[in-house]
């Protein structure tokens, strides 16, 4: 049965999203392409709750009805880098292919430029063998520019990376 979309919602992570978060944040299959290990305990989850994700300048909960799916964060750089920011983001296995993550990433796009009027460019990193990441991409309008070749480590393997982009100035494209 397909998600009603319109009960997407982005918001601050809180303290009783916990119970919700182990369980996306403790599968593997979730974390796979993450820098961040997969959670093994509750405890573990709450504290990087309480340290991480609340404080945090830009992280948000995807939600379905108020509970929390997945995230979605943008980190911005500082310096002469702060005209662009990284968004990644992640949602639990079994809302995959619904077009949830699409959905959330184009909210977070009409969003961050007004919290960030600064903002010039977000950018994105995918792993090459994320097929389903980068089909969310595209579909939300964000733009492939290259590839980066044996760019950084996941999980201890050095990996090529997609690199894409979304301007400022870059339209989202409309849902049919």
């Amino acid at each position: 049965m397909a998600i009603d979309l319109s009960r997407i919602s982005l918001r601050p992570f809180k303290l009783t999203d916990v119970d919700d978060f182990i369980l996306w944040a403790g599968d593997d299959q979730v974390t796979r392409y993450l820098r961040w290990e997969t959670f093994k305990s509750k405890e573990e989850a709450l504290t990087f709750i309480k340290d991480v994700c609340i404080p945090h300048p830009w992280r948000q909960a995807i939600c379905i009805d108020d509970r929390s799916i997945g995230f979605i964060s943008m980190f911005p750089g500082s310096g002469d880098d702060r005209c662009r920011a990284d968004m990644g983001y992640a949602i639990a296995t079994k809302y995959w292919g619904q077009g949830i993550t699409t959905k959330a990433v184009k909210m977070a796009l009409s969003q961050v430029f007004k919290d960030w009027p600064h903002l010039v460019r977000l950018q994105f990193f995918v792993a090459v063998e994320n097929i389903a990441s980068q089909r969310v991409l595209e579909k939300a309008g964000v733009h492939k520019e290259g590839l980066l070749r044996k760019y950084t480590y996941i999980k201890g393997n050095i990996v090529d990376l997609f690199v894409y982009s979304f301007l400022a100035t870059d339209s989202l494209p409309t849902d049919p």
